[in-house]
């Protein structure tokens, strides 16, 4: 087998060199932080200068790519480039890949404004390039650089290349497939959030793996359930039994059984009690080991006063900022004399609202207020109380991971 002169390497890429790159570039895909260190070590492996992973194709490569870069030397090179839209390279065919040879013969290269005012003064002379499809009609492209003073890419780079984009293709579609999940996931939950509904989720043994933001100040309040060994417990031995038995029930359910069962639980404050949800959760046929989702606890206070975005409220049936304001109170089951007080206005005013929001809202009678607004989509515009953070695709309970979007910092084609 020959070697390459300029490398010192043989052009064939050894099994376990390969394997390792694969495992780069499929970490990076459950990771989004590792596609500069996976692209820094693929610029390494071909002898580079520099390497790109355009993730987010525009017309200029400039305000709206998402560009993932590496360098031999890790410098960091500015960008701000006018001259990127003169690229022979930004719209190729694709699946195809070529070289700046492919482009245009040495001579119109070297005179091209494109490589005299970009290229040559990085030190970018030998170019290998292709745009690859993905799922979803996603359009992405990959660059790599050498200097004059380096060989150009050989048959063997370019083959490698070929089958490295391959598996980086795979990789990005795994990335956009978990990532359409967790905004799923995320939506859902923030639907629970809003709609003030505690989640606990347990895992095949009865323990806590994950609670979203309501459920947290439930337990964490005392009042009735609380957590003894990593576990939900009620605080009266009554309620605690049929919780208990609930919850065995519910992991001790066969997998194509439908188990769900509720309960009110006990407040020693004297509050009205929780209302309490115990169901299964369907496992993935996939799933093995421990820890993972198995059932969850639902919990709801039934003295919780709803928040609606007055905005909505007032779109959803054209209602006057004062009126709106007296609709929520009803709907929070103040009286009408409660709310008049609450809001600082006499009656005779109370009872013109009233009769606005009735003729507004098609209610004949002040329950139907209430029942009307709580069935409303108000509470579903809600701001999330939950903090950014890692979405487990399972189960919908913490919010959605930010979509990646890291600026390119260093040298792109």
């Amino acid at each position: 087998m020959s070697v390459d002169t300029y490398t010192g390497r043989t052009p064939s890429i050894l099994v376990d060199r390969f394997s390792h790159l694969l495992e780069m570039i499929y970490d990076a895909a459950l990771d989004a932080r590792k596609w500069r260190g996976c692209i820094e070590e693929i610029c390494y492996e071909f002898s580079a200068n520099y390497a790109s992973l355009v993730i987010r194709q525009s017309p200029t490569l400039q305000e709206d790519s998402v560009i993932f870069s590496g360098s031999a030397d890790r410098r960091i090179v500015d960008l701000r480039n006018p001259h990127l839209a003169q690229s022979p390279f930004s719209a190729l065919p694709v699946d195809r890949l070529v070289t700046n040879s492919d482009m245009c013969p040495e001579a119109q290269w070297r005179a091209s404004s494109y490589y005299q005012a970009w290229c040559a003064p990085r030190g970018m002379f030998h170019v290998m390039a292709i745009d690859f499809s993905g799922a979803g009609q996603s359009l992405y492209g990959f660059r790599l650089t050498r200097p004059e003073s380096a060989p150009p890419f050989s048959n063997d780079d370019r083959a490698l290349c070929e089958r490295l984009v391959r598996h980086v293709r795979r990789a990005l579609d795994l990335h956009r497939s978990t990532h359409e999940d967790r905004c799923i996931a995320s939506l859902y939950s923030e639907a629970m959030e809003q709609l003030m509904v505690g989640v606990i989720v347990l895992d095949e043994s009865g323990r806590i793996l994950e609670c979203n933001a309501i459920a947290r100040e439930v337990l964490q309040a005392g009042d009735g359930l609380n957590i003894v060994g990593n576990r939900v417990a009620a605080a009266y031995p009554t309620d605690n039994r049929k919780l208990q038995r609930f919850v065995a029930g519910a992991l001790q359910a066969e997998s194509t059984q439908v188990y769900v069962d509720a309960m009110a639980v006990n407040r020693p404050s004297g509050r009205v009690g929780w209302g309490v949800v115990v169901r299964r959760l369907v496992a993935d046929a996939w799933a093995e080991g421990k820890h993972r989702p198995a059932a969850a606890i639902l919990v709801r206070d039934p003295e919780s006063a709803s928040h609606p975005p007055v905005k909505l409220a007032q779109q959803l049936f054209d209602l006057t900022p004062a009126e709106t304001a007296l609709s929520i109170q009803l709907a929070n089951g103040l009286s009408l004399e409660e709310a008049m007080a609450a809001l600082n206005i006499k009656r005779n005013t109370a009872r013109a609202h009233l009769r606005s929001i009735f003729s507004k809202t098609g209610a004949r009678r002040q329950t139907d207020v209430v029942r009307i607004f709580l069935n409303s989509v108000m509470l579903l515009g809600t701001s999330s109380r939950v903090s950014s953070s890692s979405a487990s695709p399972s189960v919908a309970l913490n919010t959605c991971v930010a979509p990646y979007r890291e600026r390119r910092q260093a040298a792109s084609v």
